[in-house]
């Protein structure tokens, strides 16, 4: 066996660099958003564990739903991939990129076993080139091919060197071979087939049998006329070894797959479904439409379901020529290569059986598969067509009549590969440009119009992606999902009526329930995300709540365990007020998936609601012990932590809340909890920097405009305030609370009652029977000495609120100042009745705001005190009015200490459910 070159090397790498270099450009596309963008697995977070109970698209393998395709270590790598660039694209083409030169490198040491260094060289450079990779190569999940085929052709090598001197046994490459066909398999499951190559291999290669001296060895033994040779006593030894190493593999993977095969539907596969003779007719019409592919790659489809092949369901069809063909075709190979000996049959054989035995776990011939036809899985097939491409061109090379022809065809194939190749790889860009191509190709499936439709829809071109899912509709009628894809464009383009019809007609293909009998075995389970899509359409109708309850329960009857059902029910009892049911859909969605991060935040939240913040928040902590990044916990646990009132859980909070805005940079909410929380924690200037942020990010700001404000004022920097307070009032003129405070500081600060006045008299237009403000503008008729309009003012506030005690002393107050009018007195409201004033309090919609108002008030109140008189005569009842008030406060403040905290977790809570 010849060594590689470091020239060969040299010419590979840089051949399949110059093939895949555009590859690096392409993102996610198809089946790369299931195994990589969907994947938990991925994620640092996810126990390692999980890659072996998982399948490749990360559903567990013991849910129905699941595939079954496992191959942890290829999810291994891109979990590796994560860990280095997270989702970024480039890396994990890159990767492929590399293992492609690797199988391109480790091939050319097989085909150095069977051909000449020349011949080798080429047949590697085709497979370098081969336009039939491209899914392979550029496609990020085609990694399972090109990880199983290194350590396939590395089983393979190994097992070259298990033959000794004098036909001994070398064990150690045997036990090396086993290994690595162990990995090969948990790279790709078609691993297991170098096992059939080796056996091969080592009967008509390594011990040089044809099968008539085989057939004639056999004969001889049978009649008794001589034992059997210990030479192949041997190579029965080494085959038992392994076969049983294989058949041992088998069992795991049985095992692993809990001797359930995956559920395919016939729209994955329809001749699976078909019956006979369409099935068999089809299923061998697919061999030559493979062959096909890996002669002619000019027209290349990355989808080749539902109705891109025709059944073939009679004898008389045309199509059954090319089978025929293909087996003849087939059989004359296998019959040369078997039966003559010499180098050239054993090359035929080696490319015969890459060919075939790698193929045959997608060939629907023994077990149906999910695909009619992927051009991936022709990977290690076209191994084998690549030495048979160039061992015939060596048998033309060496006619010299033919030389020149052969290298000139060589050259164009090798140059117009390559050129295919590259310009196929920019399909790959994006899923809009991959499935477009496809339609060129192909316009009978309506997968492809739907992928299409997917791709403009996920850029908000709803007008456009619906053409296409009607489309969808038109090629094949009975495609639920296609049904169900137009009923989701309407309802996006707000045409409700549209979209309920489309969803009926899904809702109408669905087969009715047969007791006993899995629905799932029926139809693809997605498919029963009709009835949830319905259901959160008509749910928006108050009116028909229950029958959207209804839709929940009908899907949950046909599926007991579609967890989805119960997470959407769960939400709908919730909007009904029924926390009680609510919390069972969810504790039994739990049930069925406790790795869910998002089942435990709406636990959560229904805790919320049902007034316990203590489960609430350790739900919370469990959604975030599974999801570190999740982020409406984050955010919502935070909120909760700084209601509770609790100083310990606010530096938990504050972090919280940083790694919110982390995630959700341009989220104004976040920037204005923290200041909240520095308020809390009277870090100023902190709580400035972090209201002005979400001014900044959000400049109508409601809250952060009016607390920003507050802030200021109480801050000793009032003036500051009021700017503030104007762009408060641009965006909402009647902020009752902002008005109450700039006429605070128009009256207290800029000495301009007249405005003051302004701002509580605008405070009555909008709501006359406001106690605070009408109280207010009281005191502001005081300031102007019209104390006959003051009274007046008083008398009408007390009997809007004639049980507080603060108005009426007041009211006593001016009517003793009327009193004492005559004798030129100069009197005011004592500060200890006017600080009273600041303990009647409004609910506010904000949760700081009510915390804050009682500040603004106080500081209100407590500068009417200004112009207290001095008057000896007014001592005494000034210093009878402190006491009561001493007292009366206390009791009122214990009141309104419980009044805000009851306020705070309302409004809270309103603001967890609207998800702020």
């Amino acid at each position: 066996m010849a060594d590689v070159s470091l020239k060969e090397i040299a010419l590979i790498i840089g051949v399949v660099a110059a093939c895949y270099w555009n590859s690096l450009f392409c993102g996610f596309v198809f089946d790369d958003v299931s195994a990589i963008l969907d994947n938990k697995d991925l994620h640092p977070s996810t126990p390692l564990k999980n890659l072996f109970q998982n399948d490749f698209w990360g559903t567990p393998m013991s849910e129905e739903r699941s595939h079954k395709s496992y191959r942890p270590l290829t999810v291994l790598t891109f979990r590796l991939n994560y860990l280095f660039s997270e989702l970024n694209a480039v890396s994990y083409h890159l990767l492929n990129l590399v293992f492609h030169a690797v199988v391109c490198i480790v091939f050319l040491k097989v085909c150095k076993l069977f051909l000449d260094n020349r011949s080798s060289v080429i047949a590697s450079l085709l497979f370098a080139v081969h336009p039939i990779h491209t899914e392979a190569v550029t496609g990020v999940v085609g990694r399972a091919e090109l990880l199983s085929s290194i350590f396939f052709l590395a089983a393979f090598l190994s097992y070259t060197k298990s033959k000794g001197p004098d036909n001994t046994i070398v064990w150690t490459p045997i036990a090396v071979t086993v290994c690595l066909v162990a990995v090969a398999t948990l790279c790709k499951e078609q691993g297991i087939t170098v096992v059939g190559i080796c056996c091969v291999y080592e009967v008509f290669i390594a011990q040089g049998y044809t099968l008539p001296m085989l057939f004639g060895a056999a004969m001889q033994i049978l009649r008794g006329k001589c034992s059997i040779p210990y030479s192949m006593l041997q190579i029965l030894l080494k085959l038992i070894v392994l076969m049983f190493s294989t058949l041992l593999l088998v069992v795991v993977r049985v095992q692993v797959i809990q001797s359930q095969l995956p559920v395919f539907t016939r729209f994955d596969n329809p001749a699976a479904v078909s019956p006979s003779p369409a099935r068999q007719l089809t299923f061998n019409y697919l061999l030559p439409v493979n062959a096909w592919l890996l002669l002619n790659p000019s027209e290349l489809c990355c989808d080749w379901t539902m109705g891109t092949i025709p059944l073939v369901e009679s004898f008389l069809d045309i199509r059954n020529i090319a089978t025929i063909t293909f087996f003849c075709f087939l059989g004359s190979l296998i019959v040369f290569s078997l039966r003559y000996p010499g180098d050239s049959s054993k090359t035929v054989l080696m490319a015969l059986c890459l060919i075939v035995l790698p193929f045959i776990p997608a060939s629907n011939l023994f077990f149906p598969v999910g695909f009619v036809v992927a051009e991936r899985v022709l990977y290690v097939p076209s191994m084998g067509f690549c030495i048979l491409v160039a061992h015939g061109w060596k048998r033309l090379s060496n006619k010299s009549v033919l030389r020149k022809l052969s290298w000139v065809c060589l050259s164009v194939v090798l140059f117009t590969h390559a050129l295919k190749t590259l310009h196929r790889n920019w399909d790959w860009e994006s899923e809009y440009t991959l499935f477009m191509s496809a339609l060129k190709v192909n316009k009978n499936n309506a997968k492809l119009w739907n992928n299409v439709g997917h791709a403009l829809e996920n850029e908000k071109n709803f007008e456009r992606a619906l053409k296409f899912f009607v489309q969808a509709t038109q090629v094949q009628p009975d495609d639920i999902g296609a049904h169900m894809n137009v009923g989701r464009t309407y309802k996006n383009l707000n045409k409700t009526k549209e979209a309920e019809e489309s969803y009926m007609i899904a809702k109408s293909l669905m087969p009715q329930i047969i007791p006993g009998k899995k629905y799932a075995a029926r139809v693809a389970p997605n498919h029963l995300n009709v009835y949830i899509n319905l259901a959160n359409l008509i749910r928006t109708n108050e009116s028909r709540l229950e029958e959207a309850d209804q839709l929940y329960r009908q899907a949950i009857s046909m599926r007991p365990d579609f967890k989805q059902a119960y997470i959407s029910r769960g939400e709908l009892l919730l909007k009904m007020n029924k926390p009680v049911k609510a919390k069972e859909a969810y504790l039994r969605a739990l049930e069925l998936d406790r790795t869910n991060a998002d089942l435990w935040y709406n636990l959560a939240i229904v805790y919320i609601e049902l007034k316990d913040p203590t489960e609430a928040l350790k739900n919370f902590n469990r959604a975030l012990e599974l999801n570190p990044k999740h982020k409406l916990a984050l955010f919502n646990s935070a909120l909760l932590m700084q209601e509770s009132g609790d100083p310990t859980l606010r530096p938990e909070a504050k972090k919280r809340l940083l790694s919110y805005v982390k995630e959700e940079a341009q989220d104004a909410n976040g920037y204005f909890n923290l200041g909240m929380l520095a308020m809390d924690d009277k870090r100023d200037a902190e709580a400035e920097s972090w209201m002005k942020k979400a001014i900044r990010l959000q400049p109508g700001f409601r809250s952060a405009l009016f607390n920003l404000a507050l802030l200021y004022s109480q801050t000793a920097k009032e003036l500051m305030a009021l700017p503030v307070l104007e762009e408060l009032l641009r965006y909402y003129p009647d902020h009752t609370k902002g008005l109450i405070l700039k006429g605070d500081i128009l009256m207290n600060q800029k000495k301009d009652i007249s405005g003051a006045k302004k701002c509580f008299e605008k405070i009555l237009e909008m709501d006359p029977n406001n106690v605070q403000g009408k109280h207010n503008l009281c005191v502001v008729y005081f300031e102007e000495r019209d104390l006959i309009k003051a009274e007046k003012c008083l008398v009408e506030t007390l009997a809007l609120a004639p049980h507080e005690e603060y108005i009426q002393r007041h009211l006593n107050i001016v009517r003793s100042k009327i009193s004492l009018l005559g004798a030129a007195e100069q009197s005011t409201f004592p500060a200890d009745g006017t600080a009273a004033v600041g303990e009647k309090k409004i609910p506010f919609e904000n949760l700081k705001e009510v915390k804050n108002e009682q500040k603004t008030t106080q500081t209100l109140n407590s500068n009417i005190n200004k112009g207290q008189s001095n008057s000896k005569k007014r001592t005494g009842k000034n210093n009878t009015d402190k006491e009561t008030k001493k007292k009366s406060t206390k009791e009122i403040k214990d009141i309104e200490k419980k009044r805000v905290a009851a306020l705070k977790r309302l409004e809270e809570i309103e603001r967890i459910l609207n998800g702020e």
